[in-house]
């Protein structure tokens, strides 16, 4: 089951002054932000000292909603014009795979379907009509 759907601000550098002015343009709440910094080290993959302050994950709650957005990674491509992308959560990893399939069709992929630390089923993909999807799965334990 689709849990919910959200938009997901993409940032080049500066999230960290887009959460504070979000967060007082919009009276939202920070619920959360995490930097590349903080995430599980990887001795094959340091993180570069430019992506440590980097926002990796930022929630912020605008009235019901959930808003959310991150930093490019350093090197990573940022592109005027695609900086919202389409955020959905789902409840189980088989109804993950089903939507992503779905919306793979005529598509891209961009990040397949996989285990990240945050999720046991995670990936990005580009559908047909150029919308970027971020396809993730929670499951309520």
């Amino acid at each position: 089951m689709v849990l919910g759907i959200y938009p997901y601000l993409i940032m080049n550098g500066n999230g960290q002054e887009a959460v504070k002015f979000y967060e007082k343009a919009l009276d939202a709440k920070v619920i959360g932000v995490q930097t590349f910094g903080e995430m599980p080290s990887n001795p094959e993959f340091p993180t570069p000292i430019e992506a440590v302050d980097r926002v990796m994950n930022a929630h912020l709650k605008v009235g019901n909603t959930d808003l959310m957005l991150s930093d490019t990674f350093p090197g990573q491509p940022y592109q005027i014009g695609s900086q919202v992308t389409v955020a959905i959560t789902i409840d189980s990893v088989e109804k993950s795979k089903e939507v992503f399939q779905k919306l793979q069709e005529g598509g891209q992929i961009e990040m397949p379907l996989q285990e990240t630390f945050w999720s046991p089923s995670y990936g990005q993909l580009t559908d047909k009509f150029g919308i970027t999807w971020q396809i993730s799965t929670q499951i309520n334990r």
